[in-house]
């Protein structure tokens, strides 16, 4: 079976972002709330299931970055958006892509500055470690910005959808929801 077999064997590709933005979004909520910091007091479990989580959230960012430099971004803006709306579209969604991806980038710079090896999930290693505290320091900091930031991007996209699905009726959010929410929407 070549590369060809293989794309067939996976789901159509609106199918994978309806999936993937229904795992993302609980996510985000739970990394916006929930610190490493405040996971340690409940023991190495819970740690080790908040690094797991993050790991599936890395894992889902670098797949829709992969997926975008291939195919491109999946939506359209849709005829009833005026130009300026047309560019805030194409802009929001570019820089959620690449938001997640710097994400994960820093994360993964993280773990290179690290003074010791940082795995992901408790078994992926993230990068070898060249003991580097100030850097460490400075990298983490901006991580937790940027993410935060990412989130308040995420937030105006959330408004941006929910306004083109109530006010021009375009039905937005159908798009991207399951099936069985569509009689709600």
């Amino acid at each position: 079976m070549g590369l060809t077999g293989l794309y067939r064997m996976l789901p159509h590709r609106r199918t994978w972002l309806r999936f993937s933005h229904a795992l993302m979004i609980p996510l985000l909520v739970w990394f916006i709330f929930v610190t490493p910091e405040d996971v340690t007091p409940f023991g190495p479990t819970a740690f080790q299931i908040h690094s797991i989580l993050a790991l599936v959230f890395v894992t889902i960012s670098l797949l829709w970055v992969a997926d975008y430099l291939r195919r491109g971004l999946a939506g359209r803006p849709g005829p009833k958006l005026g130009p300026k709306a047309r560019r805030f579209h194409r802009v929001v969604h570019l820089t959620i892509i690449w938001g997640l991806f710097g994400v994960a980038l820093t994360g993964f710079l993280l773990g290179l500055t690290a003074s010791r090896v940082l795995k992901a999930g408790g078994f992926l290693p993230i990068a070898p470690p060249l003991g580097l505290p100030e850097a460490n320091d400075w990298v983490g900091t901006f991580h937790i910005y940027e993410f935060y930031l990412l989130g308040v991007i995420v937030i105006a996209h959330a408004a941006f959808h929910i306004w083109r699905h109530v006010k021009l009726r375009d039905n937005a959010l159908r798009i991207m929801a399951p099936k069985f929410l569509h009689r709600f929407l």
